[in-house]
């Protein structure tokens, strides 16, 4: 099961559902969580990632300039 669903949304991923939504491969999501920049939760064996987690890591990244190449 990839997600936890409320609804219609789901409010936790697992890492590969994570990574599929981000457009990033499942290493950068555990190295993101090492490093601390993306919380996770651990339920057993298996690590959840919040949607709200998954917005604050997108909201702390660098902004990139129209102007930059």
């Amino acid at each position: 099961m990839p997600t936890i669903h409320t609804g219609e949304h789901p409010v936790a991923f697992d890492v590969m559902g994570a990574a599929r939504i981000l457009s990033v491969g499942r290493s950068t999501v555990f190295e993101e969580i090492r490093a601390g920049r993306l919380e996770a939760r651990k339920i057993g064996r298996r690590t959840l990632i919040t949607r709200a987690a998954i917005e604050a890591w997108l909201a702390a990244l660098p902004v990139r300039s129209a102007t930059a190449a």
